[in-house]
This record gives structure tokens, C-alpha cells and sequence, in this order.
């Protein structure tokens, strides 16, 4: 008679599913795409204050003496918008640190949990903003007939040109610490 190993349910062997310098190879992938990703979001958040806090238009009205002036300033949702941005982008800066620990100390579980909850709350707080933003520019490209908000777009057409770019930027930003938590569960379940 042959000695086998019978594993019944619920119970597991000691020995890893995967070999431990492939796990941690892995790992370390993991944390390179995070710190990649972090850069790329950086640069994403700061394109996007600087675009938005640098818009404004002026357009004369009959005469120079009587102007229209479109800025950024004047609307709080775009002033939420920029420093939206510049907070999350703040973040992003500092948490490229701790981050770049991960790429050295692949194991290092309660950082990562340290950050994907930061992650998701700067993920909120961009989402906030970009939102409050994307509604006063819908309202600046179509106007509101009921409220007798007219479409400015077609007069400051520059104006528009440089928060809808805005807007771009923030919501790649957006989808990438989407990314940058699913990343983060990822590594941390891979550790359970």
C-alpha cells in the first residue's frame, strides 16, 4: 500500500501554488506598472490645473471700452476643478516614495493597503471635480432653453476649446487610478 497525501476539504498544504522568486517577480512587475501609471497620472492632473487655471477670453463688444471676459474664476465649479487636480496631483507626487518601496520590498502589504485606500479617496475627489466641471461645460456648449442659460461656445469658442481639453485630462486620470487600485488589490491578493 502506497502512503498518499489526502487534503480534504477546507484544509490546504503549506507548500505555495506558485515558487517564491516567480511570486515575487510578479510582484515586482506589479509595482513598476503602479509607478509608471503614477507618472502617467501626474501628468495628467497637472495638464489639466494648468489648462483650466490659464483659460480666459476676452471679447470686445462694440467698442474696446465695453468687453466680455470669460475666465476660469468666475465659475466655482472650474475653481473646484483646479484644485481638484492640483490636491490629487500633489498625491500622486507624494506617494511615488512609497510606491517605488514596493518595487524594492515586494511584499510590503500594508503600504499597499495604505494606498489603494488614499487611491480610491483622491479617485472620489477627482470624479467630484471633474464632474462639477464637465456640467458647466455641457451648459457652455448647449445652454439650457428652460433656464434661459444661452450656449456661450459660439462666442468664446477658445475659451471652450481649453476646458473641454481640460476635462480630457482629468478624466484619463481618472481611469488610470482606476487602474492603479485594481493593480493594488491585485498584488495584495495575490499575498493573502
Amino acid at each position: 500500500m502506497t502512503k498518499g497525501v489526502v487534503i480534504e476539504h477546507g484544509e490546504s498544504s503549506k507548500a505555495p501554488l506558485v515558487p517564491e522568486p516567480v511570486a515575487a517577480g510578479v510582484s515586482r512587475a506589479v509595482s513598476i506598472a503602479d509607478v509608471f501609471l503614477r507618472f502617467l497620472s501626474i501628468v495628467a492632473t497637472i495638464a489639466s490645473a494648468i489648462s483650466m487655471g490659464t483659460t480666459n477670453e476676452t471679447l470686445p463688444f462694440f467698442t474696446q471700452f465695453i468687453q466680455f471676459e470669460a475666465k476660469y474664476s468666475d465659475l466655482p465649479s472650474f475653481t473646484f476643478f483646479v484644485a481638484a487636480n492640483a490636491v490629487v496631483c500633489t498625491y500622486l507626487v507624494l506617494s511615488i516614495p512609497l510606491s517605488i518601496v514596493h518595487i524594492i520590498r515586494p511584499r510590503a502589504r500594508y503600504s499597499r493597503l495604505i494606498l489603494v485606500f488614499f487611491d480610491a479617496a483622491m479617485l472620489a475627489l477627482l470624479t467630484a471635480g471633474a464632474s462639477a466641471a464637465a456640467a458647466i461645460v455641457y451648459l457652455a456648449h448647449k445652454g439650457n432653453v428652460r433656464a434661459n442659460w444661452f450656449a456661450i461656445c459660439q462666442q468664446f469658442d477658445s475659451f471652450c476649446e481649453r476646458i473641454s481639453g481640460s476635462l480630457i485630462g482629468s478624466f484619463a486620470a481618472m481611469v488610470l487610478l482606476i487602474v492603479l487600485i485594481f493593480l493594488s488589490a491585485f498584488a495584495l491578493a495575490r499575498r493573502h
